[in-house]
């Protein structure tokens, strides 16, 4: 698929669809909805360190990206899931290029989505530098929610932020049948009141990091924040970090942790998007705990090694071809391997050369480019 802008998009590879087995005719057509803001995200790497004030940074490394929650749109879309959007754009050259990057280029459906007359499109500036990011953003107060026609739409799954105070439409959509997953932001207030969790209710899965779901269980263990919030939701996943994830399910008692895998990273915008797109694509296939929690973590590694964090996402090709170099490492640990053996049923034979070449956007090449 070929956009406006030139790019050239190949991220799953042809025809792989990671709910092929389990799809029946009565099924919605939708995967996975979800709804937020969308930012033009601009992305500088190659920076040794933070700017100086007073000086000029120069960075080895730039790129133009739709950013917020088009990271986690783009990243289910990449992965093989039919992805719903329900976002305002801004009516400017930014806005029109972030629907065009969504729609034209990932096909992520955005008919539940619109443009808003005179609004200027938010905008967040990320500079990467040993291993983390420093981020500034300028936008306008958001136009208020228009409901839209079947709005949330039948779903398999929706994807939610939780914030305080409950927002309607989860509620909506678990009552139509969509299995909920939430995730949360971080509480500027540090108040981190258990009630801003009120829509766990409606919830399948929560997944937060390590220190979100500690300071919500007034725990001092992730583990230990894991059992606390089985209580509350079905299924509670923690990541944590550089040691992976860990995973409780409420239900069976079922426990599970992956170790992370260990990349150099460049920039880690958006990876935990891609983690949760991660699990939710392995749990609407009804995989194993313990191999959601590998996808999700392998996922998330990739897209560290990239920048930018729709730019980021990977898809079936990028993993494919990730499997297919390891195996061919030399001293690798066989019960490492073991962990990711069920790709092999899952990819094709034949995976692109590693390491991949992905496109780098930005907003200012006509349609010639």
């Amino acid at each position: 698929m070929t956009t406006r802008h030139g790019e050239q998009r190949d991220h799953t590879a042809a025809g792989l669809d990671p709910l092929a087995a389990v799809r029946t005719p009565a099924d919605p057509a939708c995967d996975v909805y979800l709804t937020g803001n969308v930012f033009l995200d601009i992305i500088f790497t190659g920076l040794d360190t933070a700017p100086v004030r007073g000086t000029e940074s120069w960075a080895r490394g730039m790129g133009s990206s739709p950013g917020g929650v088009a990271n986690m749109a783009t990243a289910l879309a990449r992965l093989g899931l039919r992805t719903s959007l329900a976002a305002a754009f801004g009516d400017d050259h930014y806005g029109e290029y972030c629907w065009d990057a969504l729609e034209q280029g990932e096909g992520i459906d955005l008919t539940l989505s619109r443009t808003v007359p005179g609004w200027h499109s938010p905008v967040t500036v990320s500079m990467a530098y040993e291993g983390e990011r420093t981020m500034v953003s300028h936008g306008h107060e958001a136009p208020p929610p228009e409901p839209a026609p079947d709005c949330p739409p039948p779903a398999r799954a929706a994807v939610a932020s939780l914030t305080p105070g409950r927002a309607e439409w989860i509620a909506q959509a678990a009552r139509k049948g969509s299995r909920i997953f939430a995730d949360v932001g971080w509480d500027e207030t540090g108040h981190w009141d258990p009630a801003d969790l009120a829509d766990l209710e409606h919830c399948e899965a929560f997944l937060p990091n390590a220190e979100e779901a500690m300071r919500y269980t007034r725990t001092d263990c992730p583990r230990a924040a894991a059992h606390a919030l089985a209580d509350r939701v079905p299924l509670a996943v923690v990541t944590l970090g550089a040691e992976g994830a860990y995973a409780v399910d409420g239900a069976t008692g079922e426990t599970a942790q992956v170790p992370a895998i260990e990349v150099e990273a460049l920039d880690p915008t958006g990876a935990g998007d891609v983690f949760v797109a991660g699990f939710v694509t392995g749990t609407l296939a009804r995989w194993p705990l313990a191999d959601r929690l590998a996808f999700a973590g392998l996922t998330a590694a990739l897209s560290v090694q990239e920048f930018g964090g729709s730019l980021s996402a990977p898809g079936w090709s990028e993993v494919g071809a990730w499997w297919q170099r390891v195996q061919g490492v030399a001293d690798q640990d066989p019960a490492a391997l073991r962990r990711y053996a069920f790709l092999d049923a899952l990819l094709p034979t034949q995976a692109r050369p590693w390491p991949l070449r992905r496109a780098v956007p930005t907003i200012g090449f006509g349609r010639s480019a």
